[in-house]
């Protein structure tokens, strides 16, 4: 497809646009000292509900009571839930200003596996989200990447065909699952990779 033909790019959120701090986090999360963070937040990501959470079909004080059963950790929801928000490391990954640029030539969307509490959360504290109009979470959706509904849902958010859209994560199944359905998939390394990997594709920035 010509370079020119692009109208849309689709940026995931961890770690493309925000840092995720697992240390930062789940500290507060338990209170069995047993676990490292990086295993704990293994064990949260492999928990059986974990992708009913991820999907919308949990609703957050129940999420709340199944980490608090699981894990101990806060008893109260408000406690729970910032530190559930540690996660996400307060400063953004790209220039905000790039992402301007970007935005004056592109139709902008967020594609996300994610949750209600952490939409919250970013939706009020991140000034490029004022770049991204349309916004397409797992939760709200009811699929998750590498799923092909949320993709759709993506494409029709932008109003745009495949051919017509690149799509930025971190997480190579899931770039390659973009690729699948005709997007342009690009496996984010760095700022500077993704800016030329962007050169790479014709895109005027």
């Amino acid at each position: 497809m010509a370079a020119g033909k692009f109208r849309a790019v689709i940026f995931d959120i961890g770690r493309v646009l925000i840092r995720i701090d697992v240390v930062r986090a789940v500290k507060s999360l338990t209170s069995d000292r047993a676990w490292t963070p990086e295993e704990l937040w293994s064990a949260i990501e492999k928990d059986p509900r974990w992708k009913d959470w991820q999907e919308g079909r949990i609703q957050p004080r129940d999420w709340h009571a199944h980490m608090r059963q699981r894990f101990g950790g806060p008893a109260r929801f408000e406690e729970f839930s910032e530190a559930w928000n540690r996660v996400l490391a307060p400063e953004p990954i790209q220039d905000n200003e790039w992402l301007g640029k970007v935005a004056k030539k592109y139709r902008l969307a967020l594609l996300s596996n994610t949750d209600p509490i952490h939409v919250a959360h970013m939706e009020r504290s991140y000034d490029f989200f004022e770049h991204f109009r349309e916004r397409v979470y797992s939760c709200a959706v009811g699929a998750s990447k590498p799923n092909a509904i949320i993709f759709g849902k993506a494409l029709q958010a932008c109003r745009v065909r495949a051919e017509e859209a690149v799509y930025v994560d971190d997480i190579a199944e899931y770039a390659e699952a973009a690729r699948r359905l005709g997007l342009a998939g690009i496996q984010y390394r760095s700022p500077e990779q993704l800016r030329v990997a962007f050169q790479e594709l014709g895109l005027e920035i």
